[in-house]
């Protein structure tokens, strides 16, 4: 196995579905698979009761939400250290494949620093690993395999629809 790093970045939708489908065609190869999201709470969207029956203890759901005001930001960086200690936990225990959903807002939002991913990426070098989220650093763009920028060309929320179950979460 040659592993692999895979960012699914940009403004439009998918970037989620892409981390679900990827994790589920791995599974399909028989692959040791652990899942992470770092911004949505347990509970807070559609695929994690799916994510939490396929793969157990090895899906977490480790955020607070987004973050909306500053003074949150000690509790937002403390469960982003919690869920990169989980992740760093599963490549220790031998997963073949680290999803690290909406990491990337993790990062822009200052909630992890550039080094603690790195080390992250370091410590999985012999696994496939997946970063979702907006904003994909250059420093990350280059140091990956795969880059995928989602982009909109529509979406309902510019018109005034609120997210929709089964859709947006």
């Amino acid at each position: 196995m040659h592993p692999v790093i895979l960012v699914y970045t940009g403004e439009g939708k998918g970037k989620t579905s892409a981390c679900v489908g990827q994790a589920v065609r791995a599974l399909g190869h028989g692959m040791v698979v652990a899942f992470a999201q770092f911004m949505k709470r347990p509970g807070q969207a559609g695929e994690q009761r799916l994510l939490a029956e396929l793969l157990g203890a090895r899906f977490y759901a480790g955020g607070l939400g987004f973050l909306r005001r500053h003074e949150d930001f000690p509790r937002h960086r403390a469960a982003a250290l919690t869920t990169l200690a989980w992740a760093q936990d599963q490549v220790a225990a031998g997963c073949q494949m680290l999803l690290l959903d909406e990491v990337l807002y993790a990062l822009g939002y200052g909630l992890l620093e550039r080094a603690e991913l790195e080390s992250l990426l370091a410590e999985a070098a012999a696994i496939h690993v997946v970063l979702s989220g907006r904003g994909a650093p250059h420093w990350l763009v280059e140091r990956a395999h795969i880059v995928t920028e989602m982009r909109a060309l529509r979406h309902a929320y510019a018109a005034g629809l609120a997210a929709q179950p089964g859709i947006e979460l």
